[in-house]
């Protein structure tokens, strides 16, 4: 800021400026400081617009920020809220898949008993249809005796 750099020169010609024994004053020239403080006057107004713009700039940038943190916020949110329905879905399908995976042995143990009753019944059949045979197989051979 060039306000700055005008503020320099009047404290270099205050301390450049000739000191009153005993008194801690000093002399300086009238007109030097008059036209300084005119030059300070002047140079004020342009360094207050530019102070004025970096704070709005610096406002605006914030605001910008702060959007785009609260954007991140509500992405991350949506993405945690994806996550856990997937989850509570994944959870489900484990569930019902075990429940599946148990009455497919549940069948599976009453289809083997069921089996083994069937076979039983028809090696019964067959041993008592065999039987029936043998015996008569035993009488024609009686006959034929």
């Amino acid at each position: 800021m060039e306000i700055l750099s005008i503020l320099e020169t009047l404290e270099d010609l205050v301390e450049k400026s000739m000191s009153v024994p005993f008194s801690g004053k000093c002399l300086v020239d009238k007109e030097e400081i008059l036209e300084i403080v005119k030059e300070v006057r002047l140079k004020l107004p342009d360094d207050i617009k530019q102070a004025k713009w970096v704070k709005e700039e610096r406002q605006r940038i914030l605001m910008e920020a702060q959007k785009e943190a609260n954007d991140t916020i509500k992405d991350a949110e949506g993405k945690i809220a994806a996550l856990v329905d997937e989850h509570e879905i994944t959870k489900k399908a484990y569930e019902q898949a075990n429940e599946i995976i148990s009455n497919a042995q549940k069948n599976a143990r009453e289809i083997r008993l069921g089996t083994r009753d069937y076979a039983d019944s028809v090696l019964n059949k067959v041993e008592e249809i065999l039987k029936d045979t043998i015996d008569v197989i035993k009488m024609n051979r009686e006959e034929i005796k």
